[in-house]
């Protein structure tokens, strides 16, 4: 399931790692500018399941992911907002793991801040200029990408193929470059910019210079997996490879990436319309739940489009699960291990969810159907649900009667939202969801279900 230059290990427990049953991971984190989008949403779930289940195999997992807290967006938006880049960060990166917690994602082991290691950016780069890989211009410090042998091997590219400025920003000593793909190790400031101190000058690290100084220094050389979304294959994770290479050190052994999340369906988006553009929104509108389902019948290689229909689709099956445990509650047992093989089978496979969530509800038929029939097997059918549902961080949630005072509420939501009456749809939605209710909107209307 890890690609290596394209090359699959289709055996997940049997990875080869580093230290046998233990398995170091760094994912690329946010950058602090603004609120997550559905995209930091999905490969956050996604990795997230990866660390369950090789925790539920009994895998000792070590998850490093950064936070990018100094980047030309975050000074771009202090400068805008007249603000201090300090403040963006601080409180973008609380937003960041307050969506993440909703989300039901597992906090990293190591969170590591790039403001923390610009010394030893300072001195890897000083390094990359002794081995003769690395120049100044009169912007900044620039990797020389010809003197990595195999630079584009990550992105499947050829040097000459490479795009122009490697994904870093227009700079003023752009022409200065060696070649159009060197990219930029350190940045000098603008005044009244951030800055850190360096022999070369004033300025601050290049985004590709972090994560490889960062994952490093924590994880160590040759670390098991590098994650991320596909979207970073290339510049990122590329420029990421070739520094450590430039530096004769080995990197990541095995490299993952997720699919993108394309465009959503239907009009603008409006908390009350229904249609969500940012992960915050959705949170809002919806069971966080739901967005795992739907992620877990998505191959995490597989491009998803978030709209109405398949998230309302989510949230029905979500509905059947809880009310599945709710009905079982009374008869679950230890897990049937012939369940428990095939999905273990199944996610060894390329981390097959979508077949995975397919054994799941097969197994809540067959269960049902054992407890209809007093068999004696039910309970062990129901104990490889909930058992399975965890590894995948799943939590199934017994349903809650709503009282009429809700359910006035809910109507009344339903009828502003018609009347186009959207202030008044979202202060009654605020009112349910302060009441402790999921507030849920679907084609039938506003659906309320309680987690607790």
């Amino acid at each position: 399931m890890f690609a290596l230059y394209d090359t699959l290990t289709r055996e997940v427990r049997t990875l080869q790692m580093r230290e046998p049953g233990k398995l170091g991971i760094y994912l690329c984190g946010p950058t602090v500018y603004g609120p997550p989008h559905l995209g930091h949403g999905r490969a956050t779930i996604v990795y997230d399941i990866l660390r369950r289940y090789l925790e539920w195999c009994g895998i000792d997992v070590r998850l490093v992911s950064n936070i990018t807290d100094i980047d030309d967006r975050i000074i771009d938006r202090a400068n805008r907002e007249q603000r201090k880049w300090q403040d963006i960060t601080h409180k973008c990166e609380s937003v960041w793991f307050d969506a993440m917690g909703r989300l039901g994602v597992q906090r990293p082991d190591d969170i590591p801040h790039a403001t923390e290691y610009v010394d030893q950016m300072v001195q890897m780069i000083a390094t990359l200029i002794d081995r003769g890989a690395a120049y100044a211009t009169s912007d900044g410090v620039y990797l020389e990408v010809q003197k990595v042998p195999d630079y584009g091997a990550l992105a499947h590219q050829s040097l000459d193929e490479m795009l122009a400025g490697g994904g870093d920003r227009e700079v003023l000593g752009a022409q200065e470059k060696r070649h159009p793909a060197d990219f930029a190790l350190w940045k000098f400031s603008k005044p009244d910019e951030p800055s850190w101190p360096s022999p070369w000058g004033a300025g601050r690290p290049g985004w590709h210079s972090e994560c490889v100084v960062m994952s490093l220094e924590l994880l160590g050389d040759g670390f098991d997996l590098h994650c991320g979304g596909a979207d970073l294959r290339f510049p990122h994770h590329e420029n990421e490879r070739a520094q450590a290479v430039a530096l004769g050190r080995p990197f990541a052994r095995h490299w993952m990436h997720n699919g993108f999340v394309v465009d959503v369906e239907g009009e603008k988006m409006s908390k009350s319309l229904g249609n969500v553009t940012n992960l915050l929104d959705l949170l809002d509108l919806y069971d966080p739940r739901a967005y795992r389902m739907l992620l877990l019948q998505t191959h995490y290689r597989s491009p998803v489009k978030v709209g109405q229909d398949n998230i309302d689709a989510s949230v029905n099956a979500l509905a059947g699960l809880d009310a599945f445990a709710a009905r079982s509650a009374g008869v679950r047992a230890a897990s049937d291990h012939a369940v428990l093989a095939q999905f273990r089978a199944l996610m060894d496979n390329d981390l097959d969810t979508p077949q995975a969530m397919g054994l799941i509800f097969d197994t809540v038929r067959q269960a049902n159907g054992a407890i209809d029939a007093g068999d004696a097997t039910a309970g062990a059918l129901v104990g490889a649900v909930h058992e399975i549902c965890g590894a995948l961080g799943l939590t199934l949630v017994a349903a809650s009667e709503v009282d009429a005072t809700a359910q006035a509420k809910a109507a009344a939501l339903d009828a502003a939202r018609a009347a186009k009456d959207f202030a008044t749809a979202d202060a009654l939605r605020a009112e349910l969801q302060a009441d402790g209710w999921l507030v849920e909107t679907t084609k039938q209307g506003t659906a309320l279900r309680r987690t607790t």
